[in-house]
């Protein structure tokens, strides 16, 4: 349904002003306490052993095994081209269902993170466990009120260890989907799936010295699901960082924020779906700060494969989308 003209004269507004807050917001929390509340010039850097796994650290730390509890960082990074990482994030995609050649415009939202729970480590080796929460909700931006569609919910524990270079990431999760309200009031035949099911997945990790970039592969199978579909995936993928910069945008009112052009493509390949490999590529800039770990991204993405999301996971889809990324 197109949206009307005044519901997409209001959505527009909404749109540049919660953009607005949004940018203002992420580079304020990317660059943490400002130089007058955290000495800049006297703080040591942290390190993120997610992004500087190579960094060495203090002596003492290096010299033993230490437990950490309620750990800021992880020692597997995240991955940020794949769709469904838990993560805060709000994009436009401009998507084309193939079968039908139809269009739409859609809002997607997520929220969520990897909560570090016990980590043992010397340096930035060792191993972590945690807890994963994360809502992935996509609306119809042509309908008036902006429908709902559909929603995932995934919740789990994430066990990663790194030794140098490689990382590991193993996670067990629950995900369950729900289509909104409002899609099912406006489709009163849908034939509706009750989609839910239990992973177990591991995932392999290699990083290029000095950080520039990495390759990942692994797989999942399911334990259990609703409805009866075939157990295998598999994913893999290769993610760049380009050279690091002080940032001219709001560098010095926010703090001393370094910018950092990043690239990567995840792809992933479902039994149930005949092994079509799904695609998703993404480009765009990260601030971060040098003393700490919060991290603020523009990404540009192209998607090509069947939908991501829950109840719509036999359509084919195209789309191409922009967004703003939180990472903790």
């Amino acid at each position: 349904m197109a949206a009307t003209g005044s519901g997409a004269r209001r959505w527009l507004w909404t749109t540049v002003a919660a953009v607005t807050v949004v940018c203002w917001s992420g580079l304020v929390l990317a660059a943490g306490p400002g130089p007058d509340g955290s000495g800049d010039k006297e703080e040591r850097p942290a390190v993120d052993c997610r992004y500087e796994s190579g960094a060495a650290g203090d002596e003492a730390t290096e010299a033993r095994s230490k437990g950490v509890p309620f750990p800021s960082d992880d020692v597997f990074r995240p991955l940020f081209a794949d769709p469904k990482q838990p993560q805060f994030f709000a994009t436009y995609q401009a998507v084309r269902v193939r079968q039908a050649n139809t269009s739409a415009n859609i809002g997607s939202v997520g929220f969520g993170e990897n909560f570090g729970l016990y980590s043992k480590r010397r340096g930035c080796n060792g191993w972590q466990v945690g807890i994963l929460a994360g809502v992935f909700s996509q609306f119809n931006l042509d309908a008036p009120s902006s429908d709902l569609l559909n929603t995932d919910f995934v919740v789990g524990i994430p066990v990663s260890w790194r030794s140098g270079l490689v990382s590991l990431r193993a996670r067990l999760y629950h995900q369950s989907s729900h289509l909104g309200d409002e899609f099912l009031l406006g489709n009163p035949g849908l034939n509706r799936v009750n989609l839910s099911f239990e992973e177990a997945e591991a995932l392999l990790s290699l990083d290029a010295p000095g950080g520039w970039g990495r390759i990942y592969a692994g797989g999942g199978y399911l334990l259990h699901r609703t409805p009866d579909l075939e157990r295998g995936k598999a994913q893999w993928g290769v993610e760049l960082r380009g050279p690091t910069m002080r940032s001219l945008l709001f560098g010095e009112t926010v703090g001393a924020l370094r910018v950092t052009p990043v690239l990567g493509a995840d792809f992933k390949s479902f039994e149930e779906l005949a092994w079509n490999v799904n695609t998703n590529a993404v480009a765009g800039i990260e601030w971060s700060r040098e003393t700490g770990t919060r991290r603020f991204r523009l990404l540009f993405n192209y998607y090509r494969g069947f939908n991501p999301y829950g109840q719509f996971f036999n359509q084919k889809i195209e789309t191409f989308g922009v967004g703003l990324y939180l990472a903790f």
